[in-house]
Order: structure tokens, then sequence, then C-alpha cells
């Protein structure tokens, strides 16, 4: 059985991030999201400077997010990300919900690349130190 990898974050949302009827303003979301998956990468021992070290970055070259319902300043939100594919590609996905109740606000993903530094070429499949450190990884949804 292949192992899931998951992480969540709670974030209580600040008033810098919603507009004048105290909804969180829709780009946020996306913030959210990073927020997330720096988390997630980190889990996994390859965050940005790690990404660098390894000679790839990985840009998104994808991303969608439904909004299902509002959220509002001060509201305590959880926002998971769980990595969907990582052979050729990252796909992850989210979930953005209501922390007490546990209610749905928002599901997206993001799709990412890795990109050779040397000569900025784009690869089609996921680079072996990438590969590895997500069969190092033991965690569990």
């Amino acid at each position: 059985m292949r192992t899931e990898l998951k992480a969540e974050v709670e974030i209580q949302v600040p008033f810098h991030d919603v507009d004048a009827m105290h909804y969180v303003w829709h780009g946020h979301y996306y913030k959210y999201f990073e927020v997330v998956r720096t988390k997630l990468f980190q889990s996994i021992d390859y965050d940005v400077l790690q990404m660098k070290a390894s000679g790839y970055s990985w840009p998104i070259i994808e991303t969608s997010c439904k909004y299902v319902q509002p959220m509002l300043y001060n509201q305590l939100i959880q926002v998971s990300a769980k990595i969907q594919e990582y052979e050729n590609r990252l796909k992850i996905i989210y979930r953005i919900s209501d922390a007490k109740t546990d209610e749905k606000l928002a599901t997206g993903h993001t799709t990412q690349v890795a990109v050779d530094m040397k000569n900025n070429e784009m690869c089609f499949v996921s680079p072996k130190f990438l590969l590895k450190k997500v069969e190092e990884c033991e965690l569990f949804l």
C-alpha cells in the first residue's frame, strides 16, 4: 500500500485578508494553500532550500480553487494538503474547512513540474532526489 503524504495547518483569518464585507478575498485562498504546501514539503525535508540545493526548481504550472462557503474575519480554519501525484509531476490537493465544525469551505489543487536549473529544461519524470524523499517518508493520513 502506498503511503499518502499529508500536512495540516490551522490559520486564524487576519483582518488584512478580508474585504469591506469581512469576507476573505478570493486570492488569499492560494496563500493558505502555500502555507500548508510549505509545511508538507518541510515534512519530507524537501522545502525551497533543499529544492534549490538539488538543482531543481518547481514552478506551479496549474492551479484551481473551488469556493464552497465564504471565509470570514477571525474565523479559525484548517487547511490540509495531500500529495496526489509525484512520479512525473507534483500534484497537490487541498481542502479548507472550518476548524470547529469541519464544514468544507474550499477545495483546490496545484500542479508543479521539475525544471533543471542548469539548462532551464522541464523534466518529464520527477528527479530521483524527490522520489527518494517521498519513499523515505512515513507520514500517514
